[in-house]
């Protein structure tokens, strides 16, 4: 198998050269200018390992550094699940010294989907748990069919969410709710879980990774520049009193109002004409 390096690099200008392959558990297919991150580990229901998690922080780091992504949809090949959480069965063999290495092998994965600088939306069927909600909690939007099941019972095997899901959840459904669905490890359907916010849309069986690639299409057709100081603002004014939070919008205003970016849209928009994007 060949080393990650001297793997090829998508296409610019969103062209698509087919897919990518990181790893054993992990692929990445380029749609244009929205690429679908994977999890392909279909006989453990997407389980974390800590192969499978260095592969995905390895995934994660070349589409952050990749110019012609805009979108990133992350998705699960299994039928019945997205994601079940972390691999039990290889930490049941575990030491303690074991546990503790793994822990920032792990944390790359979780992190590396979170600080993804592009939109990213999650398409959710079945089983998300544990850290497989972690996950999708990770992305901007998550779009969930009716199989899907949600939760985070790291409580019930004597642990807690570890991959961000203490301070993701939160800040979906507020610090109480929140509470009550940590403390309680309870699983949630799918429309329960879209009454409270922890889905932002349902759709219909087998319809998840259909629904997320054409929103992720219609987000990808804005300004790359303009999607990434948008998310930028969002997530880092997130917690901040109003003035602070405007301070982080007008930095980020400041990033794209001289770009070429800019100048193109206002061009397109005065000859109605659909933009050319530069990207710059």
């Amino acid at each position: 198998m060949a080393e990650q390096g001297d793997e090829p690099r998508f296409g610019d200008e969103g062209r698509s050269e087919g897919e990518r392959r990181f790893g054993e558990f992990v692929v990445v297919r380029r749609h244009e200018h929205v690429a679908e991150l994977a999890l392909d580990r279909p006989k453990a229901m997407n389980a974390v390992s800590t192969e499978m998690a260095r592969s995905l922080a390895g995934a994660c780091a070349a589409l952050a550094a990749d110019p012609g992504v805009r979108v990133v949809v992350l998705t699960s090949t299994h039928e019945r699940a997205f994601c079940v959480g972390a691999d039990l069965k290889e930490r049941n063999s575990f030491t303690d010294a074991d546990l503790m290495r793994q822990r920032p092998v792990a944390r790359a994965a979780y992190t590396g989907v979170l600080e993804l600088p592009m939109p990213t939306v999650a398409a959710v069927h079945g089983f998300a748990l544990g850290g497989g909600f972690e996950l999708a909690l990770s992305c901007d939007l998550i779009v969930a069919d009716r199989t899907a099941v949600l939760g985070l019972p790291e409580v019930s095997v004597g642990v807690i969410p570890g991959g961000g899901g203490t301070q993701l959840l939160p800040r979906r459904v507020g610090a109480a709710r929140a509470a009550e669905l940590i403390f309680s490890a309870r699983r949630l359907e799918a429309a329960e879980a879209r009454e409270l916010g922890l889905v932002d849309d349902l759709v219909d069986v087998g319809q998840d990774r259909a629904e997320a690639l054409a929103l992720a299409a219609r987000v990808a057709a804005n300004s790359p520049v303009g999607l990434r100081a948008a998310k930028r603002a969002l997530r880092l004014g997130q917690g901040l009193d109003l003035r602070a939070g405007l301070e982080v919008e007008d930095a980020a205003w400041r990033s794209v109002a001289f770009s070429g970016d800019r100048a193109e849209g206002v061009a397109a928009f005065n000859e109605k004409r659909k933009p050319q994007w530069p990207g710059q």
